[in-house]
């Protein structure tokens, strides 16, 4: 049994890490801007698992997750790594596994360079941990699709370029009745909502998005009529590991930061990393961080293996996203007053890690997958 990573995974590892770490602060409170994107894909971060072929980087899911996680450790500004991973994970990767040809070659290079931004829209009013309720319809018109409906949270949206959307084709048919497809934003027929405000994330836009009576190509739709589903849950395949992998970096950082302020910081004569339930505390989350890595590598060597993994990925999303938020709040009462000002950070890492235990699958259904998993 070997727990070291390749020797490219390493060197990958290090060239994200110091690259990003050299990055200017940006501020957290506004959308990235398109120097910001670009950015990151000169680092080759928006197109790391899509194929050669297309300019990606063809790395598989523990490459994929070794680069991620040197993107959240190395990045502070953890709304622009969500937006890179979203736009990665829930649309380029769907495009990948499953457009045809002809749209593979249209959309991935640009989707891998960074010239085109991509967003997921799959989220409902009426559908949230049930992603597959959907009532945006898709009704065969001609050799194409109309798209009816309101997406009402969709990461990148007012950004995007291209979406990848989940309709409706078969009302009779329940889950099995759910398509994917990809859509143009220039497209007649949809709308873009303002951006909204959110708890963290800040810096990656998020709107509603309206499909009035949109057509779209036969040949935009992804995998067959009625695969939405097991297209949906293949790109969840790739964010509950590589995206969570992120969170693993932000904890990281998150805990570094709490044993140099513990090393530091002096009350009562003596260092508070001298105090026991500050040292044990900080001994305990380490130990939670270290679990959750090694659950997220099983993960995704038995992902590269082929394996269906399902409870693998179901226990590292739980562990990570639980982890990221703990060890947050942990942090801000180790820090004070200092953790909850604004300008010092620590405040800004607790609302950036909240939001992991919702989107990608909340905790519950993560329980739920387990459960499933053990014949419960």
């Amino acid at each position: 049994m070997d727990f070291s990573w390749p020797k490219e995974s390493e060197e990958t590892f290090a060239r994200v890490l110091t690259a990003v770490r050299q990055w200017p602060a940006a501020d957290d409170g506004r959308p990235f801007t398109r120097d910001q994107w670009q950015r990151c894909a000169d680092l080759g971060l928006t197109g790391l698992c899509l194929p050669v072929e297309y300019g990606g980087g063809g790395k598989g899911f523990l490459d994929t997750a070794c680069a991620a996680e040197a993107f959240g450790l190395g990045c502070s500004d953890f709304g622009i790594v969500f937006s890179v991973m979203a736009h990665l994970l829930a649309c380029a990767m769907p495009v990948a596994e499953y457009g045809t040809p002809a749209l593979r070659q249209r959309l991935l290079p640009g989707l891998s360079s960074g010239r085109l931004i991509g967003a997921n829209a799959v989220t409902e009013e009426s559908a949230g941990s049930d992603v597959m309720a959907v009532r945006t319809s898709a009704v065969r018109d001609g050799d194409g699709y109309r798209l009816s409906g309101t997406k009402s949270y969709v990461s990148n949206g007012p950004a995007a370029d291209v979406f990848v959307v989940y309709a409706l084709t078969d009302p009779t048919m329940g889950h099995l009745g759910v398509s994917a497809f990809v859509v143009d934003r220039r497209v007649e027929g949809l709308f873009v909502g303002e951006a909204f405000d959110k708890l963290g994330l800040r810096s990656c836009p998020g709107s509603s998005v309206t499909f009035a009576d949109c057509w779209v190509p036969g040949e935009q739709r992804l995998g067959r009529p009625g695969q939405g589903g097991a297209i949906f849950q293949a790109s969840m395949r790739w964010e509950r590991t590589c995206l969570f992998a992120a969170y693993l970096g932000q904890a990281t950082r998150v805990l570094d930061r709490c044993v140099e302020h513990a090393k530091r910081r002096r009350q009562f004569g003596r260092r508070i990393g001298a105090n026991q339930s500050v040292s044990h505390r900080i001994a305990e989350l380490r130990m939670k961080l270290e679990s959750a890595r090694l659950l997220l590598s099983r993960a995704c060597w038995r992902l590269d293996r082929g394996e269906p993994a399902t409870m693998d990925v179901a226990m590292a999303k739980l562990a990570i996203s639980s982890t990221a938020v703990e060890t947050a709040m942990a942090a801000v009462h180790l820090f004070g007053g200092a953790g909850v000002r604004t300008d010092v950070g620590i405040e800004r890492e607790l609302r950036n890690a909240v939001p992991s235990t919702i989107f990608s699958g909340t905790s519950e259904m993560q329980l739920e997958q387990i459960a499933g998993e053990l014949g419960l």
